[in-house]
């Protein structure tokens, strides 16, 4: 059992190979994606309100990277749409957002699940993108080294 974490992992209806909820798409039932979008004008009111909410938000080395930019609410906004997206994905109604920790820079952007979601057997993928007014992801998560015939 996983502690602290509800999946709700849907079955695409019979005979279509696609099936839509409202927080993404499931495909063929070994695929399912993620989106998310968000204002960095928010993400930057939100840490001038509550600047411990970033420790809540992001690990350390999300954080760190932010900081070295120069402005690092954009980066971060970027993070928590790529986390959203992932917890979408993986139709997670309860987590933990230290549990998906975006890692690395440009190109070689990833994700690595930590604590009860590290032990779920998937490969997640993602895209960030942002401009000046808007951060956005979308994260694709994939069932990996299952047997034939297991589903998201």
């Amino acid at each position: 059992m996983i502690p602290h974490i509800a999946l709700r992992l849907p079955v695409p209806p019979v005979g279509s190979g696609v099936g839509c909820t409202r927080s993404g798409a499931v495909y063929d039932g070994r695929m399912s994606v993620g989106i998310d979008l968000l204002e960095i004008e928010r993400m930057e009111q939100a840490l001038e309100r509550r600047p411990s909410l970033a420790l809540r938000l992001f690990t350390d080395g999300e954080r760190a990277y932010a900081a070295q930019q120069g402005r690092p609410a954009q980066h971060l906004a970027a993070r928590f749409c790529a986390k959203e997206a992932v917890a979408k994905a993986l139709r997670l109604e309860v987590w933990s957002h230290h549990d998906i920790e975006v890692v690395g820079r440009g190109a070689q952007t990833g994700v690595t699940l930590h604590g009860p979601l590290a032990q779920l057997g998937v490969q997640v993928d993602i895209s960030m993108t942002h401009s000046r007014a808007t951060a956005g992801a979308v994260a694709m998560v994939r069932l990996q080294g299952q047997a034939p015939g297991a589903r998201l």
